[in-house]
């Protein structure tokens, strides 16, 4: 390597790619990674084998279809399978877009994986778990801080799911009301989260889908035609994937409330505006966060997660149950909710995933928090400037004016002058280990990428990752062949979508597979 580095791409970088089997298919009859020992006489003749006790409508007609592998093997292969991923611990993950990458301090998975952590069950008596349940509780006081709501669930697994729980409250609040059949729209912007839209459709309502501007901006008129007497509530996300924070919420918040419906706010995009703008003072009644994102849990490929569900006092009996409450001398499981949507999940929340949001919380107190956002939003706009002055990219929406925390940019210029498309420039950003988000759902800014920097990356990275953008720019231009074939060093490749657009292509499992492909294993 140069000595003196003209350039901070890495140019030669190359990502291990193995032709890696399934574990299924790397299964050998008969293989153990473990063995384990027989009952002694003594121990069974005291406390029984352990298994003969059990029901019988407990036992499998047939033993589960598991791989059989010996350890070493199993640890090659995982192993393997690692150096064939992308993440923020080992790459310029800001094409991630919405999905919020922002580095999770290694001492928070120190804490997470002491035994006083990982072998909590969660059936253990209250009594017994006095130490997560006061971190839960105080978890909980924080983000009330933090969003100027009144209480909070770390029940829903994730973001959608905690979508899915708001539209609940929202229909149990109308049924108790006795106004459920008659209020059965929900309304939300073409720019929210699909998942806004999903969750109300999953609740039988009928969805109001209101469009932007040239600015990027829904009408205050558009919303004021809109809602009725059949409004239940609104659900919108704010800034939405474009980076753009609408400075007439509390317009709309008010217009909704005036028509007798309740306002839920999607906060996935809350770490551009963490302790400069809160739900409270745009009169929600309803909010979410992403603990796995804007608290620096990290993500799990989807979960494990937490979607901090939280609501106004007035709505506080409709919250999933139980709630984690303090009696002055104690923590307790409160299920005594008179309106209660139930539960949403088997247990309480991924307690690891709160631990690591409560450390962060912790360690940055509220100025930290603020600077958090402060310093995303730097970066995010030091990036637009730099990309609206690529060849063939644009920002559409709102010209000449900042953005908060990400920017859906678009590469309709380039893909007409050279042919090169985003998804073309998605697979050349991974030969030098970047990651480009590849979902863009509504696909209304034309050949799209999205950038969310976060608070997390230095300069040096981000001008990094500029030029993996200037460079594939210039090849576009002079050298299109070569951006059309890539990947060349990246275990990234092109698939074919066929599979994923047709249901009865589809398997979930390895069993699925098989029957679906009649395949011998």
């Amino acid at each position: 390597m140069e000595a003196n580095k003209k350039t901070r791409l890495r140019k030669h970088f190359h990502q291990a790619k193995w032709d890696e089997p399934i574990i299924f298919e790397l299964s050998r009859e008969g293989e153990r990674g473990l063995l384990i020992s027989e009952v002694e006489k003594e121990v069974e003749d005291s406390v029984g084998d352990g298994v003969s006790a059990l029901p019988e409508n407990m036992f499998r007609k047939e033993p589960p279809a598991l791989p059989e592998i010996s350890q070493m093997r199993v640890l090659k292969h995982f192993l393997r399978l690692s150096q064939q991923c992308l993440g923020a611990d080992f790459n310029i993950d800001l094409g991630q877009g919405t999905c919020t990458m922002k580095y999770s301090p290694k001492v928070n998975e120190t804490f997470v994986r002491s035994p006083k952590v990982a072998a909590l069950h969660p059936l253990q008596d209250a009594s017994t778990v006095q130490g997560a349940l006061e971190i839960m509780y105080q978890l909980d006081l924080y983000l009330r801080e933090i969003s100027g709501l009144d209480h909070f669930s770390l029940q829903p697994g994730g973001g959608s799911h905690a979508i899915l729980a708001m539209t609940s409250i929202i229909h149990a609040y109308h049924r108790t009301r006795g106004e459920a059949e008659k209020r059965d729209e929900i309304i939300t912007t073409i720019l929210s989260h699909p998942s806004d839209a999903a969750a109300a459709a999953v609740k039988g309502y009928k969805v109001i889908t209101l469009y932007h501007n040239e600015d990027g901006y829904v009408e205050v008129e558009a919303l004021k035609k809109a809602v009725s007497e059949r409004t239940a509530g609104l659900l919108i996300t704010n800034p939405e994937d474009t980076g753009i924070f609408n400075p007439k919420i509390a317009e709309f918040t008010k217009i909704v409330h005036e028509a007798g419906g309740l306002c839920g706010y999607d906060q996935a995009n809350a770490n551009g505006i963490l302790g400069i703008t809160r739900a409270k003072e745009a009169n929600f009644d309803i909010c979410f966060f992403n603990l796995h994102k804007s608290f620096s849990s990290p993500h799990g490929c989807g979960g494990p997660a937490i979607g901090a569900l939280g609501v106004t006092q007035e709505l506080k009996d409709y919250l999933p149950i139980p709630l984690v409450e303090h009696d002055g001398e104690k923590y307790f499981l409160n299920h005594n909710l008179p309106h209660t949507i139930g539960k949403v999940r088997g247990f309480l929340g991924v307690f690891p995933a709160a631990l690591r949001a409560y450390a962060w919380i912790r360690s940055l107190g509220a100025e930290g928090l603020k600077e958090v956002a402060q310093v995303a939003v730097l970066n995010n706009n030091y990036i637009l400037e730099k990309v609206k002055k690529l060849k063939g990219a644009s920002a559409p929406y709102a010209e000449g004016k900042r953005r908060i925390e990400q920017v859906r940019y678009s590469w309709e210029k380039l893909t007409r002058e050279t042919g090169i498309t985003t998804e073309d420039v998605t697979c050349r950003m991974a030969d030098f280990g970047f990651h480009l988000w590849s979902s863009h759902h509504p696909f209304i800014v034309p050949e799209p990428f999205t950038i969310e920097p976060t608070e997390s990356y230095s300069k040096d990275e981000i001008d990094e990752y500029l030029e993996g953008l200037e460079e594939i720019v210039k090849e576009a231009y002079e050298e299109p062949d070569k951006v059309k074939n890539a990947p060349y060093n990246s275990v990234v490749h092109k698939i074919d979508h066929s599979t994923l657009d047709d249901p009865k292509k589809w398997a979930i499992t390895w069993r699925a597979y098989l029957k679906k492909h009649k395949t011998k294993s």
